[in-house]
């Protein structure tokens, strides 16, 4: 059996590797060398004894077979010998977390403080603590999970109790946490690891300016405090960007000299995997040959969707098959992403069906397979992730089912560039003349970007020294900032470029492994015999009849709720419109119904094609009518609606129209009229944030004396009918006409739902 010695993963002794691989040569950043520098002696008993001791701690880490690669030693040696600052590039697996709790027992034996190790995700901080605390290493957390414990985790660090505080890398800029216990913590840190570095590069397939503050607390650790960053999926660029970032090995009492970060870059190469491609041409196929094949994948593991609807999906539809599975993405409360993950673990399920809110964050030596429903946009993205497999064992199955509408999926999450100049300068003169601390929300309908991205813009102007974030939000510095324009640029260029990296992986020819590790630059990059395109087996790609049948129903089942919206926006009355807090009952509308999120995989495909910006206007097809008919079948109103306005389109008349006509027709329902739009935003309404948008809509709809007077003398709820629901505000207004005009309730109902 080979494996990965050194892995610090929850699997019994039996898993640690028995044989040991010899590292390849070590690849190091020009300069990294620090000549001239002067060792600090070992101990008393010269070098082998402390290796000695770190192979001891080591096996108390990994099992008693396990022994430290040479890297690994060349990096505990780095931190506590030479107290330098480091970067170590190597595969998932390779034993990285054992580099940073060795040295940590070493340097604690030696009298250091404690280590301060910033992790990206909970579940990857819990999986750390865990591993911690079988060595006898005792571990603190302190991260938004446990707000109410932080005094207490501190008091502990205080008192000598704990060997490490894993912290968030939101925490670095949290006020309280900033002032409170930042500055005492980077005056006692014994070692600061930085895990999955990429986080820090704007170059990183996971870039977050959160980890961008790790500078500020590099600056201010003491000097000879070493540093360690770590990362599984770096390429040249990142590796620079990372190692710039860490700056130069302090000087000082203690310290032995300055230099270049150490940079240890191993080959990526992942003997366990066996990659592959399925190409099926509809999502009900690619459903039915996960229910068909799960069970032939080697023990439990993870199945990557794109969305969170396609992962709540798939897990309905498999565990209707009889497949057991977990869900797991950004929507999943605390406590049941908690009991996935012990499933998973304790292999009680086959797979956890997982957006990227899994991620990094999750250690199980003995995964047997990951396979991703759609291609994720980059191919350094899809090796991170499929890192997570075969870790402990000697085979695991990684499988790719790529699908056309991935591309259109990405563009659907890919808002995250900087914004503009003129946006970032309108910020900062509304902060630049507030006379207190600015809220996120208070600042909203001062710009015209949504929320998250006003976080994210927020976020690198404090790393950039342009704000700073206080107690009830952000205030201006008055520090001069120049727009870096040109680096924006190429950013969002190295994007688009991971993204069409991603499509010719999906079609080569070659060696699935090599092209991978060719896109991270690793120099030993070769044909790795393993993989469909190297041996020539596939997997088959047909799927039975029934199988495809019951995806196609569960895909093809039309409906989602459209939650209406309950309180105006903050801020609305700056914008010139007179409405705050709640929106009252008598103006509100009810719980909707749509046929699909625009994003789903069913319904979702097909109403992508009729709304798209350059799809022609006309009459609403027949199948998408039976859908419609469908969901109003199933919708349990309280009361039966009385009668149907329509919404006036720019963009799509024809199909608003004929849809209002044909509902009122099949329903035997009087057509009441239409809501006339009389201005406003943008056809289809561009989205930028609440106040941005509700500022847009608030006068651009009329209701016409006919239509009010129709809706008056109707007597009962009115279906307000509309081609899709971008933000919800649109139908929040045209609800308050139709109560105004004396609707007693209003039903909304779309075809798309683009919100939430």
């Amino acid at each position: 059996m080979t494996t990965d010695p050194g892995s610090t993963g929850s699997a019994p002794p039996a898993r640690v590797a028995d044989r040991v691989t010899p590292d390849s040569p070590t690849t190091a950043a020009p300069g990294s060398a620090a000549p001239g520098s002067t060792p600090v002696a070992e101990s008393g008993s010269g070098p082998d004894a402390l290796r000695g001791r770190a192979e001891e701690l080591l096996r108390s880490l990994a099992g008693p077979g396990a022994v430290l690669r040479a890297d690994q030693w060349l990096a505990i040696r780095a931190l506590v010998v030479e107290r330098r600052r480091a970067l170590v590039v190597q595969r998932t697996g390779w034993g990285k977390s054992a580099v940073y709790f060795v040295a940590t027992a070493l340097l604690r034996e030696a009298g250091a403080g404690p280590t301060v190790i910033v992790s990206p995700l909970l579940a990857l901080i819990r999986n750390q603590t865990a591993a911690a605390a079988a060595a006898g290493i005792r571990a603190g957390e302190i991260h938004s999970g446990n707000v109410t414990e932080w005094d207490a985790v501190y008091a502990a660090l205080r008192a000598g109790e704990l060997d490490v505080l894993l912290v968030g890398p939101e925490r670095l800029n949290n006020p309280t946490f900033r002032d409170d216990y930042l500055p005492e913590l980077a005056a006692t840190t014994g070692l600061l690891v930085v895990d999955e570095a990429h986080c820090i590069s704007d170059w990183g397939h996971d870039f977050r300016p959160d980890y961008r503050r790790l500078r500020t607390l590099m600056a201010g650790l003491p000097p000879g405090v070493p540093v360690l960053a770590t990362t599984a999926t770096a390429n040249d660029r990142v590796t620079t960007d990372i190692a710039e970032q860490l700056g130069t090995d302090a000087v000082g009492p203690g310290a032995p000299g300055v230099g270049a970060p150490l940079v240890l870059r191993g080959p990526l190469d992942r003997e366990s995997l066996r990659l592959a491609v399925v190409r099926l041409p509809r999502p009900e196929d690619r459903f039915a040959w996960l229910a068909e094949h799960l069970d032939e994948l080697p023990g439990s593991g993870i199945v990557y969707a794109l969305t969170k609807q396609a992962a709540e999906e798939l897990t309905a539809f498999l565990r209707e098959a009889g497949v057991a599975v977990a869900c797991y993405h950004g929507g999943t409360e605390p406590a049941e992403r908690i009991d996935a993950e012990r499933a998973l673990l304790a292999n009680e399920v086959k797979a956890l069906v997982a957006t990227t809110a899994l991620g990094m964050g999750f250690d199980k030596p003995d995964l047997g397979f990951v396979v991703h429903l759609g291609a994720p946009p980059s191919a350094i993205t899809y090796y991170q992730q499929i890192g997570r497999a075969g870790r402990g064992v000697d085979r695991a199955e990684v499988v790719l089912l790529p699908g056309p509408e991935d591309a259109a999926i990405w563009r659907w999450f890919a808002d995250a560039s900087f914004p503009p100049e003129p946006v970032v300068r309108e910020v900062l003169a509304v902060l630049a003349d507030a006379p207190k601390a600015v809220s996120t929300r208070a600042l909203l309908p001062s710009v015209a970007i949504g929320q998250q991205r006003l976080d994210s813009m927020l976020k690198v102007l404090d790393v950039d020294g342009a704000v700073r974030r206080v107690t009830g939000g952000w205030e201006a510095t008055g520090r001069p900032w120049a727009y870096d324009a040109d680096r924006y640029a190429r950013v969002a260029e190295a994007r688009r470029t991971e993204q069409r990296a991603m499509l010719d992986y999906l079609d080569t020819t070659d060696c699935r492994m090599e092209y991978l590790r060719r896109q991270l630059d690793d120099p030993e990059a070769a044909p790795c015999g393993r993989c469909d395109t190297c041996t020539g087996r596939y997997w088959p790609t047909g799927v039975s009849t029934d199988g495809r049948d019951r995806a196609r129903e569960r895909l093809a089942r039309p409906g989602v709720d459209v939650e209406p919206r309950k309180m105006w926006p903050t801020g609305m009355k700056t914008l010139g419109v007179p409405l705050t807090g709640r929106i009252p009952a008598g103006a509100a509308a009810e719980t909707g119904r749509a046929v699909a999120r625009a994003n789903d995989l069913g319904w979702g495909n097909r109403l992508r094609t009729l709304l798209a910006d350059d799809a022609p206007d006309g009459p609403v097809p027949d199948d998408v009518i039976d859908a419609t008919v469908q969901v109003l079948k199933s919708w349990s109103w309280s009361q039966r609606p009385v009668g149907v306005v329509t919404v006036a389109s720019r963009r799509r008349p024809t199909l608003v129209t004929s849809l209002g006509e044909r509902l009122a027709t099949i329903g035997r329902l009087p057509l009441l009229g239409e809501v006339t739009r009389t201005g406003g935003g943008a056809p289809g309404g561009s989205v930028a944030n609440s106040a941005r948008r509700l500022h847009q809509v608030w006068d651009a709809f009329t209701l016409p004396p006919d239509t009010a007077a129709a809706v008056a003398t109707a007597g009962g709820p009115v279906l307000a009918v509309d081609d899709r629901i971008l933000t919800g505000w649109t139908m929040t207004v045209v609800a308050r006409l139709l109560r105004a005009a004396g609707a007693p309730a209003v039903l909304p109902f779309a075809l798309a739902l683009d919100a939430g």
